[in-house]
This record gives C-alpha cells, structure tokens and sequence, in this order.
C-alpha cells in the first residue's frame, strides 16, 4: 500500500443528506471504552472522572434480571442526539436532519473475569425483538410488544434499552454507556488522529468520504466519516461493521503503542475529549474503571474478539408496521449468548501465539508466489512455507523484478477475504488490488520480507457464518 497520508475532514462540496445518516455511532461506545475502561488512565483525570459524566438511571425499574455471572458487561449506546452540536458543526459532520431520540447502535462489551479478553458483540440496529412491559413518556402503560431493539430508548430511555437487551441476549448488563457524535470526534482529535487502511478508494458524497487505496490518517470528523459511510461497499449494516471493527482496532494499537497511556498529559487529554458527552449509570464509579484499567494493562489486541449477532434474516417484513427489520438466528444467537454469560472465548479454540486465526480456509486460497527480493532460492522456500501452513501454492515461483522493498499481495477485489487471510500469514505485507486480476493471489516477496506465519481457519459455529468471529490483530492494517 502507498505510505500512510493524511486525510482531514474538511467538509466536501456536497451538503449533509437526511435518511439513515448516523452509522458512525456504533462505533462511539467501543472507542470511548477503550479510553475509559481498558487503558487505566492516571489518577490526575480519575479524580475528576466522576464530575465530567452525567449520569443516568439505567436500571431503574428494570425487572426480572439474568443473573450475574462472571467477568464484567457494558451495554455501550450511540443515542441520536444533535441538541448540544450548532448547524456548522452538524454541515461539517454531515450530520443534517432531525434528531430520531433513539439508538443507532447497540454493543455489548463483555471483559472477562480473567481481563485477559474483550468480547464486542453487535447489536444490529434494526434486530426484531421484544421489549418489555413499561411505561411510556406520556405516562401510558404499554404491555409486552415487538419492533426493532432502537425503538427501545425514544419509548423508555436507557432502562427499557438495558431491559430489551437483557430479555433479548439472557446476559446481566452490569453497566451503561452512552455517547454521541461530539464525543467520538473530540477523542480521535485528542489522539492524534488514527490510522485507517483500505484495500480499494472509498468514496461516499453522502457522507463526505473520500479515501484513497493504501493507508491514511484522519482526524476526527474523517473518522466520522470513515465509520459512518453507508454508499460504499457494501450497503448492508454487516460490511459497515467490519469497517468499524477495523477502525476500534486501530484505536486500540495507536493507545499501545503512541505512548499515550503512559503519558499522564496525553491521556488527561483524550479523557477530558469525551467528558460532557458521555453518560452513564449511577452506578460505575471512577474507582470501577481504575481497577479494571490496572488490571488490563497488559492486555493485547489478540485478547479481544468482535462478532455481530448471527442473522437468519437481514429483511424480515412479518410485521407490516416495522417494515423491513432483521431477524436474529435463533440457535447461533443462543450460542453466542450462552459464551458471553459463561465468560468463555467466543472461538472454540485459542489458538497458539504464532498462529492467527483466519477467516478463509488457506486450502482454498490459491497463491503464485513472486521472487522480487534478488535473494536466489525465497521464491522456493516461501511458496513450501506458504504450502506447508495449508495454500494452494501453484508450485512454480516465478523471479521478478528485484527491486521490491515490501512483499506486495495482488488480488481482484472478489476476493478480498482470501487476501486479508493470506496477509495474516505474511507480516508487514501490502495489499492491492486489481480488478480482474482472477482468483489467484499473487505474492511478490520484497526486501524486508519477514517469514511466513502459521494460520488457520477459525471452525466454530459462529465464525461459519460470513460475519464470524474476529480477533482484534486480525482486522488491523497489515
């Protein structure tokens, strides 16, 4: 990929749209946690923790609860609401259009008793659920009904969120955090930017994106954007999700490895980014976050796990006045619930710390293996290597030109997967693609080729379903 450059979020030519303009909002919870809940700030913006926060009644009146079980569960929200950003802000945010007073996301961020391991789980939008019985904000009693989970908050707030999500998953919610549009710009401004990656241009006049192939840096309201672009790529809740978990991973390594929480100044600033947009239940306390900061200092990405609920159907019309919702599967749902309330791996098996887990089977990757390095015999010994970890190497490595500094993976955007699998095998690789390149990748091994790495195919239930289970180094850019 071409070096990493900078992209600001200047505001393009074309306004803000209205319609369903608010995906960036998933992603709020999990980056503002990742500050708040696993780096273990200092003591110096702890103390004043606890002021900056406007605290909600989450459980309140919340009935028949699962019962608590190990490790320690956020339900983190995005909630739509726009009173506090001027009309400049919301036409550079492309941000336009009425406030809808619900949730645009839904996550469940699950920290196991152990704090080795991060579980994200997401909650589509739009999932057909049943809520409760409760009380709307007229003071009307509305009996047990069903409609799509962000309905949940415009008729009972934050305690019929937490009681639908609850009766929905069986998993006992032990906090909750909602943010809105301000807090996620503030905090990637606050960091520095964050680096994003992308194998093909982006481009979306909708939301103001426009990124071109290889890596960028964008600041926060190009983060924004970047989370939130909903007419590139897929146009489906799910490919917008992993481009969200690829950005919360991102973050997560730019936390590690900038030096920002070890930097008393640095990270009092990203901390006091988000402070005034964030709420939360009465009940978290500055002291919860300090122990469960200090007790994942030393947590890695390869600890955390994101997946979205299982889908049975993404356009289920059953009930004509939802229109178009999105029926969870039963069975794998129940699964994956069962695994959050057990405080157990989401995958079935870890695997060892050499070998990363891919989405791809490698046996049905096929791979032409480039000599570009100028060292005689790579080319033979890398497409063994690549063999031996399970690709359909062709067996005949070609020489090429030797003047390839880093090993370059060419694909045809078809197939993608196959090549984020194969990058898994090879650190510090670049991807490019080429349309009509055909099914077979080809490697072309540069000067600071690294070694091949052992893969292999996540096999659980879950990581079946295209949408499966995914550890925080595999979705970070090569």
């Amino acid at each position: 990929m071409p070096r990493s450059r900078r992209v600001s979020g200047a505001p393009s030519s074309e306004a803000g749209r209205t319609g369903r303009p608010r995906w960036g909002l998933r992603l709020f919870g999990v980056l503002s946690a990742a500050v708040l809940v696993v780096s273990g700030f200092g003591w110096a913006a702890v103390n004043h923790l606890d002021e900056g926060i406007e605290r909600v009644d989450a459980f309140d009146g919340v009935q028949r609860r699962p019962q608590e079980r190990e490790g320690v569960t956020f339900l983190l929200a995005g909630v739509d609401r726009r009173d506090e950003i001027s009309r400049d802000e919301r036409r550079k945010l492309h941000v336009g259009g009425e406030a809808c007073n619900c949730t645009d996301a839904l996550m469940l961020v699950h920290i196991s008793a152990d704090r080795s391991r991060v579980s994200v789980v997401s909650l589509p939008r739009d999932s057909y659920v049943s809520f409760p019985p409760h009380d709307e904000p007229d003071g009307t009693r509305n009996a047990r009904h069903r409609g799509k989970i962000n309905a949940a908050y415009s008729h009972g707030g934050p305690a019929l969120t937490v009681a639908t999500v609850e009766r929905a998953t069986g998993i006992h919610i032990n906090h909750y955090l909602e943010l809105d549009f301000l807090s996620f710009t503030r905090t990637v401004d606050a960091l520095g930017g964050v680096e994003v990656c992308t194998m093909t241009p982006l481009k979306d006049e909708y939301a103001g994106l426009d990124l071109p192939a290889g890596t960028s840096t964008v600041d926060g309201s190009g983060a924004l954007r970047y989370v939130r672009a909903r007419h590139v790529g897929s146009l489906s809740d799910f490919g917008r999700m992993e481009r969200q978990q690829h950005f919360f991973a991102q973050v997560m390594r730019k936390l590690s490895s900038s030096g920002v929480l070890a930097n008393p100044a640095r990270l009092t600033a990203a901390v006091d980014g988000i402070l005034g947009s964030v709420r939360a239940d009465r009940s978290l306390t500055s002291g919860d976050l300090v122990e469960l900061g200090a007790a994942m200092r030393h947590f890695s990405l390869s600890g955390s796990e994101f997946v979205s609920v299982p889908v049975a159907d993404e356009d289920y019309r059953g009930d004509p006045h939802w229109g178009s919702a999105v029926l969870w599967d039963q069975q794998r749902s129940r699964e994956l619930f069962a695994k959050i309330r057990e405080d157990r791996p989401l995958t079935s098996g870890r695997p060892g710390k050499k070998t990363r887990l891919v989405p791809i089977d490698p046996r049905s990757i096929r791979v032409q293996v480039i000599n570009g390095s100028g060292r005689t015999g790579l080319g033979a010994r890398t497409d063994g290597a690549l063999r031996r970890s399970g690709f359909a190497t062709t067996g005949l490595p070609r020489n090429g030109e030797r003047d390839a500094q880093r090993t370059l993976i060419t694909f045809d955007p078809r197939w993608d997967r196959s090549a984020r699998s194969l990058a898994a095998a090879l650190p510090g690789a670049q991807l490019r693609a080429v349309r009509g390149h055909g099914p077979v990748l080809d490697v072309t091994i540069g000067h600071e080729f690294q070694g091949v790495r052992r893969v292999k195919a996540s096999t659980t239930g879950l990581a079946e379903n295209p949408r499966g289970v995914r550890t925080g180094d595999q979705v970070l850019c090569p």
